[in-house]
Order: structure tokens, then C-alpha cells, then sequence
């Protein structure tokens, strides 16, 4: 082999990879010749919604919800025993009545009979008395006229029959009293206005003493039993257990969507139960609403039956110069986001009075007329630049991840 040949056989990949190294060398320098250069830009402003912080004067709401039901209730139970001779057309199911209205009425023959017969007994047994009383007087005449001293022996006055007569007379009393009230318990009546809610016999049917007849209720006024959190008790002023002024009770709104239609009644607590459950760990309190079915012609409202699940407000504690908010812009950390006047962005820490589902009270932290942002900034930076929506800028907002539906901060 050639001398030539052995040279070029060696060199030539050495050659290769050298040339290679210089073609990368100037691509690159090429490309970094092309590249535009960076330019400074000004930072870019966030556009976002604001609400104007509004300060109020005001009383908080607690909400609560219960079903409605009877202040009194009663089971009506039959007292004496007999077949049902009359039935009042108010004794139906959802039927109204008055006061001592007679309902039904059980045969009364047998104790009108009885009532004689006691009456009877008690005219003798008061005649034999009478007799007695008699004997008693002529055994002190006689005694007397014998000339004997002192007063005479019980047996000679007769005073054991005498007592025995009377305590006769007493016992025919009580018989006459007890066959009157048989005879009046024929008659079933309540002492009260009421509904009938459940009917359980009818005429012509034989009932003994504690047959149930029905079950009724007064109209006179509905109870509706609130559970209370332990946390909502602070923003209420009521009384303490043991009062009895009505007026001292905080007043109730009471709302229920009936057939599609919200309807509301106005109500007042009227106690509490004055213990926690042990449970749930709540206190109860119970409304009122006076003539709920309007029977009565006390009350101006619709018609509330009894059963209906109702949703109640319940006037609270009266607070002054609070700023309420949206709940979802209060942030996990106490913070709200404040545009200031500079259209700077702010992180506020807040003083919150009360928070519920919807709505957050703050007392400090946001004043009266400031712009609080309602967008949700994923990384809020103190200082950054705003564009408020609705305001002309002269630069060109970004577009922030906007979420004015009120989601929660991360």
C-alpha cells in the first residue's frame, strides 16, 4: 500500500469529525444572530369584578326549621260502656268544632235509670235520718223527765244509729254524684276549639270504658318545636328559662313552599325547652302562630296546617355599622382582596362578626364605599396593577382565572 493511501486512511475520519464540529459551531452562531431581542415590557394589569362595601345597621337572622304541630292534643277514650246512639257531623276527620260541642253520645237510658234509682236511695236514707233524729230528741225528753242528772248514755240518745243513718245519707250523696256523671259521660265533648284529626268508631258500634274514640286537636294556637345550635345562640337575645313575658321572646318569620307558591306567617318564640339535647347537642325553642287555621277569626294569615315543614327566621341580636359580603370573597385565611384607589391590589385581614352560608358580616378590616374584588385570583400579589370591569384603561388587561360564581380559594 501506498504511502498516500496510508495517510488518507488514518486522517480522513479525524478530518470528518473536525469538519462536523465547525458545521454545529456555525449554526449555532447563526441562530443566536436570528433570535429578536427581549424587550422590557411594563407589567401587565389584572382585569377583575369588584362589589362596593356597604355598611349596615342591622339584626341578624338565625335560621332554623321544624314541622307544625297542636298545642294540645287529645285522645278521646269512652268512660262508660254502651252502643253509640248519635255521632255530631263535625266528628270526620278534618271536621271543626266548638267548645263542649257534643261529638257523640252513648245509650244514656240505663244510667238516666241508674240516676233515679240513687235519687231514690238517697230520699229514703234521708228519711231514715230524719227518723233517727227524731228518736234521738225523745230519748233526751224522756231521760230529762225521769228526773235523772247529767247527760245521758250514747246508747239511750241513739247516737251510733243516728251516725250510722247519716253516714247513709252521705254514701246515697256520693251514689247520686257518681250516676250523674256516668249519665253526663254519655255525652263526648272537649273543653275546647279543635279539629278532629283521626276517627275511630261510629254509630250503632258497642264500646266499654277505654275504647278510643278519635283523636282531636285545639285551634286555638300551633306550636312549631326549632332546633338551635350552640354557635347561634350567641347572636340571639332571649330570656332566660324561667321567663314568662312573651314580649320577651324574639319574633319568627316563617316561610313554606306550598304547591309551588312561598307563603309566610308570622310567629313568636314562646319558650325554650331549657335543655341541650344530649344527642345533637342543640337547644329546642318553640314558636307560636295564634289561630293558625283562621276558625277562630283572630288571625289575618293563610291557613298553616298543622304538619306543614316550615323554614323559620328568627330576629336576632341588633348590630350597627357592619359591612356585609358575599361569603364565598372571604378567603380561608380571614382576608378579603381590596382595590384601593390607586387600583392597586390589597389583602385585607378582616374582623368577621358572623359567617353564614351565604352572606359574611365583618366589623373591621373594609370600609364604608371600598371596592372589594369578587374574582377569585389563584395567587394574589399585594401591589399588583387592576383594570376594573366597566372602567376604561389605556392598557391591555390580562385575563385573570375568573371565577365570580363565588368558588372557594384554594
Amino acid at each position: 500500500m501506498s504511502f498516500a493511501k496510508k495517510t488518507l486512511r488514518y486522517f480522513m475520519p479525524l478530518g470528518l469529525i473536525v469538519l462536523a464540529i465547525v458545521v454545529v459551531i456555525g449554526m449555532a452562531t447563526m441562530a443566536r444572530s436570528k433570535r429578536p431581542e427581549r424587550q422590557d415590557s411594563g407589567q401587565t394589569a389584572v382585569l377583575v369584578e369588584t362589589i362596593e362595601a356597604q355598611a349596615r345597621s342591622l339584626n341578624f337572622i338565625v335560621q332554623s326549621q321544624g314541622s307544625v304541630r297542636p298545642r294540645t292534643q287529645t285522645k278521646l277514650v269512652a268512660q262508660v260502656s254502651g252502643i253509640i246512639v248519635s255521632v255530631s257531623n263535625s266528628f270526620v276527620a278534618g271536621g271543626f268544632f266548638r267548645a263542649g260541642e257534643v261529638l257523640l253520645e252513648i245509650d244514656p237510658s240505663d244510667y238516666r235509670t241508674a240516676l233515679k234509682r240513687a235519687e231514690a236511695a238517697f230520699a229514703s236514707r234521708k228519711a231514715k235520718l230524719a227518723e233517727e233524729k227524731s228518736r234521738s230528741e225523745q230519748a233526751l225528753k224522756d231521760w230529762r223527765n225521769l228526773g235523772r242528772a247529767g247527760d245521758p248514755p250514747d246508747l239511750v240518745m241513739r247516737k251510733p244509729q243516728l251516725a250510722d243513718a247519716m253516714a247513709n245519707v252521705q254514701a246515697a250523696e256520693a251514689d247520686i254524684d257518681k250516676a250523674r256523671r256516668d249519665l253526663q259521660r254519655t255525652r263526648i265533648s272537649v273543653p275546647y276549639d279543635g279539629l278532629l284529626r283521626e276517627r275511630k268508631v261510629d254509630i250503632g258500634q258497642y264500646v266499654t270504658p277505654g275504647t278510643q274514640l278519635g283523636v282531636s286537636f285545639a285551634v286555638d294556637t300551633a306550636e312549631i318545636r326549632l332546633p338551635l345550635a350552640a354557635d347561634d345562640l350567641a347572636f340571639l337575645n332571649l330570656p332566660a328559662s324561667t321567663a314568662t313575658e312573651v314580649e320577651d321572646y324574639p319574633e319568627v318569620s316563617l316561610t313554606a313552599e306550598i304547591g309551588g307558591v312561598t307563603q309566610t306567617w308570622e310567629a313568636r318564640l314562646i319558650r325554650t325547652e331549657g335543655v341541650l339535647d344530649e344527642s345533637s347537642r342543640v337547644l329546642y325553642v318553640v314558636a307560636s302562630v295564634v289561630d293558625p287555621y283562621g276558625f277562630l277569626g283572630q288571625s289575618p294569615q293563610d291557613e298553616l296546617r298543622m304538619g306543614t315543614f316550615v323554614r323559620a327566621a328568627i330576629s336576632g341580636r341588633y348590630v350597627d355599622n357592619v359591612i356585609v359580603l358575599p361569603r364565598y370573597v372571604l378567603r380561608n385565611d380571614n382576608t378579603v382582596l381590596v382595590a384601593n384607589s390607586e387600583r392597586e391590589l390589597e389583602v385585607r385581614a378582616v374582623s368577621v362578626a358572623r359567617a353564614e352560608a351565604r352572606q359574611v358580616y365583618i366589623t373591621n378590616g373594609v370600609s364604608n364605599g371600598e371596592l372589594v374584588v369578587t374574582t377569585t385570583l389563584d395567587a394574589p400579589i399585594p401591589g399588583t396593577r387592576l383594570v376594573l370591569r366597566g372602567e376604561a384603561s389605556a392598557d391591555m388587561p390580562a385575563e385573570a382565572d375568573t371565577d365570580t360564581d363565588g368558588g372557594d380559594d384554594p
